[in-house]
């Protein structure tokens, strides 16, 4: 998938903490930054941010002490993949859960979720989707429950549309647990609004089963197309 471009010396201003082949660590005086690219969905949040913290093509690439720890908290956290976190050296909060559990339905691609996600099976070195994930609504995906960019070759099908408005809501935060069912869909409890690609808030309640093949005709809810269809998550 496209990642943006790196330099490989990733080290800045003090050792790095340990990190494994897919991470880069680039570690500032204040914060450092973590970036994974088996999650980068290349949404360019980072990129397009302005200013010094990240800039393409630059060797490195990110440079935490370029700007004010919370600036860098601010352009990490748009991230929607989880891809960037950021660890403070300087006595700084971490990243905490936003109050309110979303899932964006985008058009012909993933599902963006925020929250205070807990999503069955994560490895431990991808602390970033415990706020912020990417999932994959396609079936194609090398990195499931997570989109890989697979959505786009051949080209996924679904407007984004939102049929059904759940149940309601009582409240907004609070644990939501993703658990990925054996080849089938994604089976969501807690306090969730989903988003429609047109923005619209359009389902709300407190727990639902999502498509995560790309065949239900119901789509972003599971249909058991997934059964049919011999759906296999690995």
């Amino acid at each position: 998938m496209p990642v943006p471009e790196i330099d490989d010396d990733t080290t800045k201003g003090g050792p790095a903490p340990e990190a494994g082949e897919h991470l880069r660590v680039f570690t500032g005086k204040a914060i450092t930054v973590t970036y994974d690219d088996r999650l980068c969905m290349a949404a360019s949040e980072c990129n397009r941010a302005g200013g010094q913290l990240f800039v393409k093509g630059r060797k490195p690439w990110c440079l935490p002490d370029e700007v004010p720890a919370a600036t860098v908290v601010e352009i990490v956290k748009r991230c929607p993949a989880g891809a960037l976190w950021y660890t403070r050296q300087d006595g700084g909060p971490e990243e905490a859960p936003p109050p309110r559990n979303v899932a964006v339905v985008t058009n012909n691609g993933p599902l963006y979720v925020s929250g205070d996600l807990r999503i069955k099976g994560i490895p431990a070195d991808m602390p970033g989707v415990r706020c912020r994930a990417a999932l994959c609504r396609c079936g194609r995906s090398a990195l499931k429950p997570f989109c890989d960019d697979q959505h786009e070759e051949p080209c996924f099908d679904d407007s984004g549309a939102v049929g059904d408005s759940g149940s309601g809501l009582q409240a907004e935060g609070g644990p939501l647990t993703i658990v990925p069912q054996e080849d089938g869909n994604l089976t969501v409890d807690g306090n969730l609004t989903i988003v429609a690609a047109s923005g619209r808030e359009a389902w709300k309640g407190t727990t639902v089963e999502l498509c995560r093949c790309g065949q239900s005709k119901d789509k972003p809810f599971c249909d058991f197309s997934h059964v049919a269809a011999g759906f296999k998550a690995d």
